[in-house]
């Protein structure tokens, strides 16, 4: 649902519980585990970081009875409309010893003689 290619999930208590980890085996013992196992209930904080798209997400758990048919959870809230990496920033001329008189490296691969 979020895009993510190799999150990292811990619970949002300060205690470092990790629930998924992008390092393979890590967390495969939680697999079969539910949420409220590990003490996961309404009002629960996790933190999702992506390091491979600098992406982090802070998920509010929270309980709800009025779920269609066969709907085990859905995501609401303040979405991205593009979920995944962010855009790249934009980069800035290089300008060297002050002068911007628009002179490019040379990209010639002939021999001078």
């Amino acid at each position: 649902k979020f895009a993510m290619v190799a999150p990292d999930v811990q619970i949002d208590d300060g205690k470092g519980t990790i629930l998924i980890s992008s390092e393979e085996g890590e967390t495969e013992a939680n697999n079969h585990r539910k949420l409220s196992d590990f003490g996961i209930r309404n009002g629960t904080r996790l933190q999702a970081d992506d390091f491979l798209q600098d992406y982090t997400l802070l998920i509010n758990v929270l309980h709800s009875e009025d779920l269609e048919k066969d709907v085990e959870f859905e995501v609401v809230g303040d979405t991205p409309e593009r979920i995944g990496p962010k855009p790249s920033e934009p980069t800035s001329k290089n300008i060297s010893n002050g002068s911007d008189d628009g002179a490019q490296p040379s990209t010639s691969t002939g021999i001078q003689q």
